[in-house]
């Protein structure tokens, strides 16, 4: 049964789900173009938006849908695969959590912007059911544009499953 909901009094900051994570790309992690498999930074964006969405819902989450994932570059072995995720949005029991890729070469400090996503995770009680979530409280003006943006998502992606 969905708990009674809580209002924007039990709302949480943007920065309080936001999370990081970083890691050393090594040769088993690369295809044959020496870069990583596409599949390998999947696994790292779901990982963190997991762990974005429980902090700001303080509950177990499951991953409902991807709508957006772009790869924009490749990350060589070698280099540092950088992430960076938070909860844009949250509705009645579900978040839409924002994850960045980078790639960071070690050796000269260049940075470049290798991948985005939206994941929609949904929270749920120890019944595995649907779970109310708190509101977002979107603080930078990033944040706050992206919590606008998170509306028109929203029902795109409502509209998609009609």
């Amino acid at each position: 049964m969905i708990e009674k909901e809580s209002g924007l009094s039990n709302a949480h900051p943007t920065q309080q789900s936001r999370t990081f994570l970083t890691d050393l790309v090594f040769p088993p992690d690369t295809n044959h173009h020496n870069t990583i498999f596409g599949g390998k930074v999947m696994a790292y964006v779901d990982k963190i938006a997991c762990i974005s969405a429980m902090r700001h819902c303080r509950k177990p989450v499951v991953t409902a849908s991807s709508d957006s994932f772009d790869f924009l570059a490749p990350i060589k072995t070698g280099d540092a695969i950088n992430l960076e995720a938070y909860v844009t949005c949250a509705h009645r029991t579900s978040m839409e959590v924002f994850v960045k890729v980078e790639r960071e070469n070690l050796l000269t400090g260049e940075k470049q912007l290798t991948a985005r996503a939206f994941l929609t995770m949904l929270a749920i009680d120890e019944y595995g059911k649907p779970t109310i979530v708190p509101q977002v409280i979107p603080e930078t003006e990033e944040e706050k544009q992206q919590y606008v943006q998170a509306q028109a998502r929203y029902i795109e992606r409502k509209n998609k499953r009609k």
